[in-house]
């Protein structure tokens, strides 16, 4: 699959390149973008969330009324659940969300992302650029140039690039990544994604 190159204004600079259909133009495993997907989602939560049970409640021990002849259910501790301010029935403890994924599957899950998104023509490749500055001006008016400015939008760089990172930082539906740092679920989530040209070898040589 061919792509023609664009410069920061939005204008094909005369030449192509070449995206390998060994990561771009695989059949979608839809699958493998799922348990991807679910890993990453499973990841982001901080299982801190803590209820107190019953051995963990502050209050009397001493059995409340007698146990026979009260015409209601016997009860013993202030502390059962079914009181108020008593401990709570299985409630939720600390805990870890992930679970692992081999790298082989990951791979074919964004390999098979990249797939869908060259299909729908959401890809596009920018030659290598860089801000003298951090500017957020700079950064909307090169996503205006390529007519992407009200969409979500993902920039895949080459390599870490300070100034076009932190122009980027102050928009909503905008995010700058580098190689390392792409996923299976930015790139799902994302309308466009933009590669600058340095990115390719580097995503070509870590999923092939």
């Amino acid at each position: 699959m061919e792509v023609a190159v664009l410069d920061i204004k939005g204008k094909e600079v005369g030449r192509k390149v070449t995206l390998s259909d060994a990561v771009f133009g695989i059949e979608p495993n839809e699958h493998a973008v799922y348990l991807d997907v679910k890993q990453y989602l499973a990841n982001q939560r901080q299982g801190t969330h803590k209820a107190k049970e019953r051995a963990e409640i502050v209050g009397s021990t001493r059995k409340i009324k007698k146990q026979k002849g009260t015409g209601t259910a016997r009860a013993g501790s202030i502390k059962s659940p079914v009181f108020r301010g008593g401990g709570r029935i299985f409630g939720p403890r600390p805990r870890n969300y992930g679970f692992k994924l081999n790298k082989n599957l990951k791979r074919l899950a964004r390999k098979s992302v990249l797939s869908l998104k060259a299909t729908d023509n959401a890809l596009s490749v920018v030659e290598n650029f860089s801000f003298d500055a951090p500017k957020t001006k700079n950064y909307i008016e090169f996503l205006k140039a390529l007519g992407i400015q009200e969409k979500k939008t993902l920039i895949v760089l080459g390599e870490s690039n300070k100034n076009v990172y932190l122009s980027s930082r102050n928009l909503k539906g905008s995010e700058v990544v580098s190689v390392s740092e792409l996923s299976t679920y930015k790139i799902l989530n994302a309308d466009n994604i933009v590669f600058l040209e340095g990115a390719l070898e580097g995503i070509e040589s870590n999923l092939s």
